[in-house]
């Protein structure tokens, strides 16, 4: 269940909180004694009640106590994360620090905080690599973080629209994939715009090009989408196991 913060406070991370009790439970903890850990290994006064509301999904736990939790039930902070959404929620999953996650892709901290922030990205090529091969991010997160999927949409809408040979190398530019792969993806979504055109036309009657122009716009509003679905890249991420870590195994 999502947390709601107050307008202007930081958004809290994606609490997972079945997981959290799971975990708990079969290391034969209690609330209270998850709390003491907490208050006894970090200094973060937190009350049974407290572990109690987070595992009702109730409240969430901040970046902070959200790493404590995890050092308590003996399990990585990402065992107790929803799907990560953003590139903060990647990092916390990792349990980096931002400056211990910048000094190990080679960026400034400064500047990966701005990137956190939602600021544009400023690296290159190789923090790009390093990023993604650090948190494991899913190719579709990496193009959204270092800001190429406004480009990759005007791509691949050029290529649905006109001709797509001529657009196999500019998006293999941005999305390393295979030449074949990323050819036959491009003709698979010129050939079904094309198709929607045409149905639209034909399913009017009077072969209404308003009609037809909202069908080819509500194909390309969601072409990115399309692409990264043909393309095999979903997003995957592991959820939170069924079975927690014992505590000889961190």
């Amino acid at each position: 269940m999502p947390v709601n913060t107050q307008a202007g406070e930081p958004r809290r991370p994606p609490f997972h909180a079945e997981a959290a009790r799971r975990l708990r439970e079969a290391l034969g903890m209690t609330p209270a004694h998850v709390a003491y850990g907490i208050r006894a290994a970090f200094g973060i006064p937190i009350s049974p009640a407290t572990v109690a509301s987070w595992e009702r999904g109730e409240s969430a736990p901040s970046e902070t106590e959200l790493t404590a939790l995890a050092g308590a039930l003996w399990c990585a902070p990402g065992d107790l994360l929803d799907t990560p959404g953003t590139l903060r929620e990647y990092r916390l999953a990792l349990g980096l620090a931002t400056a211990d996650l910048a000094l190990r892709i080679g960026m400034d901290r400064a500047a990966y905080e701005r990137l956190e922030a939602g600021g544009k990205w400023s690296g290159n090529d190789r923090q790009a690599a390093a990023l993604a091969a650090l948190m494991d991010l899913p190719l579709p997160a990496l193009i959204r973080f270092t800001g190429r999927d406004g480009t990759l949409t005007d791509l691949l809408t050029s290529a649905a629209t006109t001709r797509w040979q001529a657009y196999v190398r500019p998006v293999g530019k941005v999305v390393p994939l295979p030449k074949a792969r990323l050819q036959g993806i491009l003709q698979e979504l010129h050939s079904e715009y094309q198709a929607t055109m045409t149905a639209t036309l034909n399913w009017s009657g009077s072969g209404s090009a308003e009609e037809s122009g909202r069908a080819g716009r509500a194909f390309l509003d969601g072409i990115l989408a399309e692409f990264w679905a043909r393309a095999g890249e979903r997003h995957p991420h592991e959820t939170p196991p069924s079975a927690p870590r014992s505590p000889g195994h961190p």
